[in-house]
């Protein structure tokens, strides 16, 4: 080596080091420096086990450390001492796609905990055709909106550049994806109409939609039969999409509803979900211990079968569901016009008071005082609101069933209702089963403007925190580490869902921080219109959306996708 390379080599490897040393802390952000710290609360990370004492630290919208992060730094600092720590809640069956449209917010299922709403029970905003367009503006009620959109997909981003504060994700209707092809009418799709049908469920899948959704109570998803249903399925199933379905039959036929879902799911090849899952009619109530080991036995056979709930002895549907299906083909003008021709009208009231080889919700209800009418679309009925169908029936000195058929004249709606058909001991049986997560069935809420108008069922309010407080809290049927689980990582993984319902490092920072001592339901069926309490704190994506309780005006929420859409 030549003398003068020898003579510099000792000031270069001291240049070497200088150079590849690492940077005093005070020369650059520290490594444990974080947007939002949650300081000493105990983390529920939603897989189910036993819960610790530690912090979470959020970065750049994801999760970044749980632990001991005594020594680290935040730009906002968070003390849970005390509180519980979790990933936020997903509600399985959001019926928000309106209510978003007008309100971004989200109050009602904000205030307690839930971070992500999952939409499409059988109708999904999108697809739409002009057909649709034009029946989606007449049946408006109380929220009025423009129809700017014509796919699922295109709805979905629409919700989010308008702003709303949870991610929002949906299933594909089946019924919609048949009003698109077949219309309103009861009829099988031919072979061209049926591979028209599919095509619509590929376009929908390839752009992010979860899966298939029905609701097969209602016409005229209930004129689909079995194997039409498969053959959309097996369309979603090479995209990862799930089936959902609100069964056939909740009630007489039950059992065979749960076979239908389960043959659904093994030759279509596809995870079957079940919605609000429930044995309907006191005389069904003792088939539930039967419904339970049908599902289980299928689960056994290696088939992916769930199921969601809500937490209330009422249902909620339309008045037109007490309406046979017969009478509803074409759709709610063609119902209207057959209530004021009298032999039509003389059927449709035999058939309520007699028949039940159709979802009869009027004999499941079991009797008119079950019967609750929460929503009216003309203001002149809305004094209604809050009475029972029996009570309606003896102000105006009519039949109970005569005076269904009026309102449902009356009102050019189908009439929001909650029936009582329900049993709490069957809802105690299923709260705890680990397969089963929970759906609130209906809307976001807000007790201002527009939502006043209108009495939803209490479990817009409280269907989350109900579990918390009643079932964990006060009746102990189950832990507060399974709860989170069935409302956190359990649906985000029957879902798909890309890196929610854990509070693992990497993951999006949805997080919910309440109070296990305090969280409760407050809603009633006669005042609904009530918050939830015991939820403090809220994040999504990292931005914090409930502070102290209260909202904060943000809307980082994101439209999310199911695994198997194509990007373009």
């Amino acid at each position: 080596m030549p003398s003068l390379t020898r003579s510099l080599l000792p000031a270069m490897c001291l240049l070497a080091g200088i150079f590849s040393a690492p940077l005093p802390v005070n020369a650059r952000e520290p490594a444990d420096s974080f947007d939002i710290l949650i300081r000493g609360g105990t983390i529920y990370d939603g897989s189910g086990k036993a819960p610790k004492r530690a912090d979470l630290a959020i970065r750049d919208g994801k999760i970044a450390a749980v632990g001991d992060l005594k020594n680290s730094t935040a730009k906002t600092v968070v003390d849970a001492e005390g509180l519980a720590v979790a990933p936020g809640f997903i509600n399985m069956l959001s019926w928000s796609t309106e209510a978003l449209l007008v309100d971004g917010r989200g109050q009602s299922e904000i205030r307690q905990g839930v971070t992500t709403q999952i939409m499409g029970e059988g109708w999904s905003m999108g697809p739409v055709n002009a057909a649709i367009k034009k029946r989606m503006t007449a049946e408006q009620g109380d929220i009025k909106y423009v129809v700017e959109w014509t796919s699922l997909a295109d709805y979905l981003s629409s919700l989010q550049r308008k702003g709303i504060s949870q991610n929002v994700a949906s299933y594909l209707g089946a019924t919609t994806v048949r009003e698109y092809v077949l219309g309103l009418d009861n009829k099988k799709p031919t072979a061209a109409e049926l591979d028209q049908m599919r095509r619509v469920v590929e376009l929908e899948m390839r752009d992010g939609a979860l899966g298939i959704g029905t609701a097969l109570e209602y016409a005229p998803a209930y004129y689909a039969d079995t194997t039409e249903l498969i053959e959309l399925c097996k369309v979603a199933a090479k995209y990862k999409g799930k089936y959902i379905t609100h069964m056939r039959s909740e009630g007489e036929r039950l059992i065979e509803g749960i076979d239908e879902a389960v043959r659904i799911s093994r030759e279509a090849g596809i995870p079957t979900e079940i919605y609000h899952f429930k044995a309907a009619g006191k005389n069904n109530w003792k088939k539930m211990d039967a419904a339970v080991e049908r599902v289980e036995a299928a689960r056994r056979q290696g088939l992916p079968v769930t199921a969601n709930m809500y937490c209330y002895t009422a249902g909620a549907a339309p008045l037109t569901a007490c309406i046979p299906p017969w009478a509803m083909e074409g759709g709610d003008p063609a119902l209207r016009r057959r209530l004021k021709e009298p032999e039509s009208r003389k059927r449709v009231l035999e058939d309520i008071r007699t028949k039940t080889d159709w979802p009869n919700f009027y004999h499941n209800a079991g009797s008119p005082d079950n019967i609750l009418l929460i929503s009216f679309k003309k203001d002149e009925l809305k004094p209604l609101q809050g009475k029972t169908l029996a009570q309606i029936a003896a102000a105006r000195g009519k039949d109970p069933a005569e005076t269904l058929l009026d309102l449902l004249v009356e009102d050019e709606s189908s009439i929001g209702t909650a029936y009582f058909i329900t049993a709490e001991e069957n809802i105690r049986k299923l709260v705890s089963l680990p397969w089963i997560s929970f759906g609130s069935d209906e809307a976001a809420q807000q007790p201002e403007g527009v939502f006043l108008k209108s009495m939803p069922h209490p479990r817009a309010y409280g269907n989350f925190t109900r579990v918390l407080g009643k079932y964990v809290r006060e009746d102990k049927l189950l832990s507060l580490e399974a709860a989170v689980r069935k409302m956190t990582s359990l649906p985000a993984e029957n879902l798909g869902l890309d890196r929610r319902g854990r509070l693992n490092d990497g993951y999006f920072a949805d997080v919910v921080v309440f109070d296990p001592k305090t969280i409760a339901d407050r809603a009633t069926y006669e005042k609904p219109h009530q918050y939830s309490v015991g939820v403090k704190h809220v994040f999504v994506n990292g931005v914090q959306v409930l502070k102290d309780g209260e909202h904060t005006g943000a809307k980082p929420g994101k439209a999310l996708w199911g695994p198997g859409k194509v990007e373009k």
